[in-house]
Formats: C-alpha cells, structure tokens, sequence
C-alpha cells in the first residue's frame, strides 16, 4: 500500500478506476498541524501522483475536524526570522500550486492560517458544512506568509480578505 511510505499522510489510488489519487493529511494529534515532515512528504506525495499516468486528478483532505489547522507553531516558535528566511523555511509550499493534474481541495473542519493558504493552492475547493477558513496569524503577531494575502483577496475580495487577515475572524463555508 502506498501510505505506508508516509507518517504524516494516508496516500492511494481510488475511484472506479482508480485513477483519483487521494491524499489525507494525517496528524489528528495536531490538528493536521504542517510540520516540516508533514510538507515534505505531501511534495513527495503530490510529485510521485503528477508523475503517475494513471492518475488523473488529486484530491487532498484532512479529518472531520481539521483540514489543516495551520503551520505548526511549536516547530517555529524558537527560530528567528533569519533563520526562517536563509533556512528557506516556506520554500517548496508553494508544490500544490504548480502541479500540472487538477488538485481537489475537500475540507472540513479548520482550514486556518497555513492549512487555509494550502487549501487556496488548489484548483477547486469543496467545503463541507463544518468547514471553517481564516487567516489567525494577526494574533501571534505576524502576517499569512505563503501567498496567503495574495490568493485570499482573489478568493473572497480585497474588503473580506483585509478584514480577515486583520483580525483574524473564520468565515465558514
């Protein structure tokens, strides 16, 4: 089975055909929380699916509870900005955007800071009744830092978007 490669994700082939390939972020402890381990092997995952010619869209989930409630915290809040910056801290995030195959962003739950950015790098985003989007990093201090400012205001406009990232507020699907 191809998930067992992974210890952050739950990774297969399915559909009828099984030409859908399913990737499912997998830290419930966390809340799906995008660790460093997490992000590598979802560029792993979504390159092995891009190279794949069997599969012919991706579909990337979380839980019921969470989709991806964010960058984890606990991994950044020792570094410094320098560090963060000459380690290239965000650098291969930007993956999921320049996948060539259609990427189906199925969330439910948190979609919050990074997980809200990640679910923007999609193509198409279903949202279930529970879903629940927002930009929280106001409240640390910082701003979104993965293209968040840009694709929000695409996604919902300047206003919503502003006074998303301004303060912080979720909206729901």
């Amino acid at each position: 089975r191809a998930g067992a490669a992974f210890q952050y994700l739950l990774v297969e082939k399915t559909g009828a055909q099984k030409n859908v390939g399913l990737i499912q972020l997998n830290r419930p402890q966390a809340l799906n929380a995008l660790c460093e381990g997490l992000m590598a092997e979802l560029r792993r995952a979504l390159e092995a699916m891009e190279s794949d010619p069997e599969v012919g869209a991706i579909v990337l989930t979380g839980s019921q509870k969470a989709f991806a409630a964010g960058a984890d915290i606990k991994e950044m809040q020792n570094k410094t900005f320098q560090e963060c910056y000459s380690g290239g801290f965000l650098s291969g995030w930007d993956k999921l955007s320049v996948v060539r195959k259609p990427i189906i962003a199925a969330v439910n739950g948190y979609a919050l800071g990074g997980g809200c950015e990640l679910a923007m790098m999609c193509d198409i985003i279903y949202a279930g009744e529970k879903a629940q989007f927002g930009q929280p990093e106001i409240l640390l201090g910082t701003i979104p830092g993965a293209g968040g400012t840009q694709r929000l205001t695409r996604a919902v406009g300047k206003s919503l978007a502003m006074e998303m990232v301004l303060t912080g507020d979720r909206i729901s699907a």
